[in-house]
C-alpha cells in the first residue's frame, strides 16, 4: 500500500494533548482503520542524530577501523547502555548534520572533517514519533582547548560517561553478543560494518508533533525544551 493509500485509510478524526513534558509529549489520536474507528496513544519526539565516529587504530595495519562507544546510565532501563554520541534535535531550525556536529564535541571532544550518512531509524514505530539519523564521522581530531571552552558542562547522566574506542569488528560482535541493545547502536554499527555511506543531504523524512507545535513562531535556536 502507497503512503498516499494509507493518509486515505487511516485519517485522523481528533487529537487530544495528553502530556507535555520537556522532551516528550503524549497525545491520543482517534481515527479510522479498515476495521472501523480506533484510538491510539502517540510519544511525540522532536527527534535525534546520532554519531558513528571512526578512525584508523593508532599504531596498527593500514585499513583496520575503531569506533567510538558511549557508555550512559538510562533511567527508563535502570542501567548504563553502550551507546553513539546522539542528541535530540530540540532547537528551532537545527539541521540534524548540525545537531550530530554538536553533539559529537560535546559527548566526545571531537569535531570530523568528512560526514556520511548512513541512515535513519524509527526507534518505536508502535508507540513513537521518534526517529534518528545516524551519521558516519571520520577525520576526526580532538577539539582544542578554545573550542572545549565554549561548550556547556556535563550535567545529569551525562556528567558520568565513559567512552571506549573498540575496533568495527569487535563493535558487531558485542552486538552478536547482546552487550549493544540500543537501537540507534546497533543500526549504526551495523551499517558501518557493511560500508553504507550515502549523501548528508539525502531527504530526512520526519514526523514530529511536538516539533511542529514548539515550533510555530519561534526563533531560529530557539530550545524547544522550555516552549509550552
Amino acid at each position: 500500500m502507497s503512503d498516499s493509500s494509507a493518509a486515505d485509510l487511516y485519517r485522523t478524526l481528533s487529537s487530544e494533548l495528553l502530556v507535555d513534558a520537556a522532551v516528550i509529549a503524549v497525545r491520543r489520536d482517534r481515527m479510522t482503520t479498515v476495521t472501523g474507528e480506533v484510538t491510539r496513544e502517540i510519544v511525540e519526539h522532536f527527534g535525534a542524530a546520532a554519531v558513528v565516529v571512526v578512525r584508523d587504530t593508532p599504531g596498527a595495519d593500514a585499513g583496520e577501523r575503531e569506533l567510538l562507544l558511549i557508555r550512559q546510565y538510562r533511567r527508563p532501563v535502570g542501567k548504563y547502555l553502550w551507546e553513539l554520541p546522539a542528541g535530540i534535535l530540540d532547537l528551532v531550525g537545527e539541521e540534524p548534520l548540525d545537531a550530530a556536529r554538536r553533539e559529537l564535541a560535546e559527548e566526545a571532544g571531537l569535531a570530523a572533517s568528512t560526514w556520511h550518512l548512513l541512515g535513519d531509524v524509527v526507534t518505536s514505530p508502535g508507540t513513537s514519533e521518534e526517529m534518528c539519523r545516524i551519521y558516519l564521522a571520520e577525520g576526526v581530531r580532538e577539539l582544542t582547548g578554545a573550542e572545549a571552552g565554549e561548550l556547556p558542562e556535563a550535567g545529569g547522566e551525562e556528567a558520568d560517561m565513559t567512552r571506549r574506542w573498540v575496533p568495527v569488528s569487535e563493535a558487531v560482535d558485542m552486538v552478536r553478543r547482546g552487550e549493544v541493545v540500543n537501537s540507534i547502536a546497533v543500526a549504526g554499527i551495523l551499517h558501518v560494518a557493511v560500508g553504507t555511506r550515502r549523501p548528508v543531504d539525502a531527504a530526512f523524512d520526519r514526523v514530529s508533533g511536538i516539533t511542529d507545535r514548539r515550533s510555530a513562531g519561534r526563533e531560529p535556536g530557539t530550545d524547544m525544551k522550555y516552549v509550552r
